[in-house]
């Protein structure tokens, strides 16, 4: 009974940090079976502990962050082979780890891309760019669609697509948060190509040239959600397809925000408001009932 209770407080505490760190995707979870949104609850708290390692570092040297980083790589390597962990905290991803066939790589790749944010953070072109969001972000679309309900060998190319869109689309949000913390996440050969410096970005201020800079990374961001939307009809009716679908286009909908605020990313941080996400969700409920129901493709065998 004493570990039923550790095990139901570690999956709690993992739906209070969602339900605080990440607004978009806690929303739009609502719609899923019991298990699965614990589960994903618990794959979202081990993410926000990797990114909080170095985010909030505060004055530890990088040497000792990353030998807490070292400590995590260590630890989801045991959690994945089934050891149960010492800490009660890790005891929901210990029981998804065990309940689901979410893949090892993806769970260490995260702390590869989070470890690319310690210190001064430039990204030199667009190939860098893509390898960091496919390690923060891709890749948790490949440790959430087994829970889903997604074939991993179906998800690998679309389930990228979809971390990508949102990472993105969370640079271009966080420009000017992300200033404060000397990061720039735009490629520096993009920003040479428009006659634009990294101080035109320090001086924050919008000119017409960086408008039309910003609004080409929009105009990418919004492609590749439409590559993304690929993703959609291989999850099951559950309410897992309709989670998806509203996590995407809630995330897209922050696009529509910065355009709303005439690309000024410097002035404020843009988000949906409720009201929006309430529009968007009416609207991902109708194309859920209206798409076509796939029936799944046989896993092919050895």
């Amino acid at each position: 009974m004493h570990r039923d209770l550790e095990l139901e407080w570690s999956y709690q505490r993992a739906e209070a940090m969602t339900a605080r760190w990440a607004k978009s995707f806690h929303f739009a979870s609502r719609f899923l079976p019991p298990a699965k949104k614990r589960a994903i609850f618990a794959i979202y708290d081990y993410c926000r502990h990797a990114d909080n390692l170095v985010d909030d570092r505060g004055d530890q040297p990088a040497a000792t962050v990353r030998a807490e980083l070292d400590g995590l790589r260590d630890l989801v390597r045991r959690l994945h082979a089934g050891a149960r962990p010492a800490d009660a905290r890790w005891l929901a991803l210990h029981d998804t780890l065990r309940r689901y066939p979410v893949p090892l790589t993806p769970l260490l790749e995260l702390i590869d891309g989070v470890e690319m944010d310690l210190g001064q953070v430039r990204i030199p072109d667009l190939a860098t760019l893509h390898r960091y969001c496919r390690f923060v972000a891709g890749g948790v679309g490949l440790m959430i669609g087994p829970v889903l309900g997604a074939a991993t060998h179906e998800l690998d190319h679309a389930g990228l697509e979809v971390g990508l869109a949102m990472q993105l689309t969370n640079v271009l949000r966080d420009v000017r948060e992300d200033l404060d913390n000397d990061r720039i996440y735009l490629p520096a050969d993009e920003l040479r190509a428009w006659g634009l410096t990294e101080a035109d970005l320090e001086a924050r201020r919008l000119t017409p040239r960086l408008r039309d800079f910003l609004a080409f990374q929009v105009n990418r961001a919004r492609q590749h959600f439409t590559a993304a939307d690929r993703v959609v009809p291989l999850f099951p009716d559950d309410g897992s397809r309709l989670t998806v679908r509203l996590l995407e286009r809630t995330y897209a909908g922050i696009l529509d925000e910065i355009v709303r605020m005439d690309y000024d990313v410097f002035r404020a941080r843009a988000y949906v408001p409720f009201r929006r996400k309430l529009v968007i969700l009416g609207r991902a409920v109708y194309a859920d009932r209206i798409a076509p129901r796939r029936l799944p493709e046989p896993v092919p065998t050895a």
